[in-house]
């Protein structure tokens, strides 16, 4: 049996060590962390949303964030203190609007592809995370959104996915709390929640049954590859391995580069609020159905009978995680404006960066180098999309075998292989 590292025990890296293992591969995961999803998939929107597969790469997009770019409160935010990184993601950026179409289209096939594996995988090992499956209500406060809507609808459509324009009759009907008045709204009823942690963990604790080794605690500071073998290092060890999957999120350009691969990922700063439904009148008021407000870029799951979350906004500000009140404050704004029966007294502030490849569509693949893989930058939509691409590269791998599997992994010095010890503290 192959035996191949995983790089990243978020819920991209977790699902490919599960993939990998229904595959038929020996698995190695490796997170920095002490424990699964402690990063950015610890306290995400919870939105499974085919829905929310429009990608940015759009003019008016560009255009809202010029406007915006002096207001705090924005739901997009530019730092203008200006990077090569920046500045070559964002021309990268601007070169895919012409992709527009076709990425938005193809985003929303694998979305609906994923469902059925991750619905799968959390049936058969018994995981709990709290799914909810009732649907998600896009709503819109004007007619330009909601026109703009019926075009993403189309392309949506073209992907195979269904969903119905609402009046805000219609909307009251579905969630009868929403307060506020609105032009219309758009209701896919095959979308769901969840909590990406839960789901994370669950599955993680399902890959060391079945044999998987997890390194918790270990950042890895060097990868190499020669194309016979990998090497991955960390400060406990060096371990040689038949191949290695990438899935570090925003660390995945550092350790891309060590392996000769470019992989552009950026880091954009998401933020989101868990609202502590503590008494009984707070959870009556709370919403059962999740939301995606348009206009403020805001989107809204209810996880289990005792907490709500909110989420969104996009900080484009490097690698810093600071959670700013000024970033948090409008969210909770959007709670007490649209679900003023909701107390705010116990909320619970996060910041995680989401790993963004400029195009919007994550990186799933081959490196230069044989035995070197990817699964990364799968931006606003990680926990959406990371049972398919989970899949596709364990298929990948699996058809990339090399014909002289080494049966487990060795342990060898730090200089073994000729490019010298490069080793560095930060790691996935």
């Amino acid at each position: 049996m192959q035996h191949i590292a995983v790089i990243g025990g978020g819920i991209t890296g977790v699902t490919t060590a599960y993939a990998l293992q229904n595959h038929g591969f020996d698995v190695t995961l490796y997170e920095r962390n002490r424990y699964a999803a402690m990063e950015t998939s610890f306290a995400n929107g919870g939105q499974l949303s085919a829905s929310n597969a429009e990608v940015w790469n759009h003019w008016p997009t560009i255009l809202k964030g010029l406007r915006w770019m002096l207001r705090a409160d924005a739901p997009l935010l530019v730092n203008p203190k200006p990077s090569w990184h920046k500045l070559s993601w964002f021309a990268e950026f601007m070169a895919a609007i012409p992709q527009y179409a076709h990425n938005t289209t193809e985003t929303a096939r694998l979305a609906i592809a994923a469902r059925a594996y991750l619905f799968d995988w959390a049936q058969a090992e018994g995981i709990d995370f709290d799914l909810q499956r009732r649907g998600i209500l896009h709503i819109y406060r004007d007619r330009k959104g909601f026109e703009h809507a019926a075009e993403v609808t189309r392309l949506l459509a073209a992907g195979g996915l269904e969903r119905q324009p609402v009046t805000p009759d219609e909307m009251r009907g579905i969630e009868p709390n929403l307060a506020g008045e609105y032009y219309g709204g758009y209701y896919t009823e095959s979308d769901a929640t969840g909590d990406i942690h839960q789901f994370t963990k669950g599955l993680a604790d399902a890959v060391a049954r079945r044999g998987g080794q997890m390194r918790f605690g270990e950042a890895v500071s060097e990868l190499s590859a020669n194309g016979k073998a990998t090497w991955v290092a960390t400060e406990v060890d060096r371990q040689v391995y038949d191949g290695v999957v990438v899935c570090a999120g925003v660390a995945s350009r550092y350790l891309a580069a060590q392996l000769g691969d470019r992989v552009n990922v950026y880091p954009v700063k998401g933020y989101s609020i868990t609202v502590n439904l503590e008494d009984e009148a707070s959870r009556q008021a709370a919403p059962q159905v999740s939301l995606l407000d348009d206009e403020t870029k805001l989107v809204s799951s209810r996880l289990g009978p005792e907490r709500f979350r909110v989420a969104g906004t996009a900080e484009f500000n490097g690698y810093n995680r600071d959670i700013r009140n000024d970033r948090t404050r409008p969210i909770i704004d959007w709670v007490e404006q649209c679900f003023p029966g909701v107390e705010t007294r116990q909320v619970v502030p996060w910041a995680g960066l989401r790993p963004m490849m400029p195009n919007m569509m994550p990186r799933v693949g081959e490196g230069r180098r044989p035995g070197v893989f990817y699964n990364t930058g799968h931006g606003h939509l990680g926990w959406t999309l990371s049972a398919i691409t989970a899949e596709q590269i364990a298929q990948q791998v699996a058809h990339a075998r090399v014909e002289a599997p080494i049966s487990a992994p060795t342990v060898s010095g730090f200089n073994h292989h000729g490019d010298g010890d490069t080793r560095t503290r930060s790691g996935a």
